[in-house]
């Protein structure tokens, strides 16, 4: 078998151990035992446990940004439409690989250094694909030809850290309703996001 393609069987494999058991009891021997090769071939492949779990981490990361930025790519023009696309691509992929998930969002961030830069870097690149869509839209006045000069490129990456974040929570609710599509659940905060922007575009500012 070619090497990239053993790299990525076990790859698959450890992704289901390290969701299922969590980093530290996970182990190599079981994960090369269900990858049908020996635990060395594992270490001659991606080094150690940690340099295993820094590919799960960097090709499920990748996947899940490439998923993002596919369907906000094929949505049309119109910022709104493409960040709805993103969203529900995001969702949906939380929801079809859910073992993913568990690795990307519970596990990592309470590993090492080298892990947990490895997660920022991947954050990093989903929130500067949101806080274009979002400045996209900021720009073009959200809807109706609404334009103000009060936001701005900081106003957008404002919103894109909120955004992510709910997104991030989300993931855990989606867990506890499984009866919630990941449409409808992309309906919902597009709703309170998108339309509470614009109305703020239109004039409308909440002052305590």
């Amino acid at each position: 078998m070619p090497r990239h393609e053993r790299e990525q069987q076990i790859i698959d494999v450890a992704v289901r151990v390290f969701a299922k058991r969590g980093y530290h009891a996970a182990s190599v021997d079981e994960i090369a035992e269900l990858a049908g090769i020996s635990k060395p071939m594992v270490y001659l492949y991606l080094d150690s446990k940690e340099g295993l779990f820094l590919a799960c981490l960097r090709r499920e990361a990748e996947r899940l940004v490439a998923a993002f930025q596919v369907a906000a790519r094929d949505a049309g023009p119109a910022p709104e439409l493409r960040l709805h696309a993103g969203l529900s691509a995001f969702f949906a992929f939380v929801a079809e690989h859910r073992d993913s998930w568990v690795v990307l969002h519970r596990q990592a961030s309470e590993l090492s250094e080298v892990i947990a830069g490895a997660v920022a870097e991947a954050r990093r690149a989903v929130m500067a694909e949101v806080a274009s869509l979002i400045g996209d839209g900021i720009r073009d006045g959200l809807a109706d030809g609404i334009r103000s000069a009060q936001l701005g490129d900081e106003d957008a990456d404002f919103v894109a850290h909120a955004l992510v974040g709910a997104a991030d929570s989300l993931t855990d609710w989606m867990e506890s309703h499984p009866d919630q599509s990941p449409e409808g659940i992309t309906l919902r905060l597009m709703n309170m996001v998108w339309v509470g922007m614009r109305d703020v575009l239109a004039g409308e500012v909440w002052l305590p």
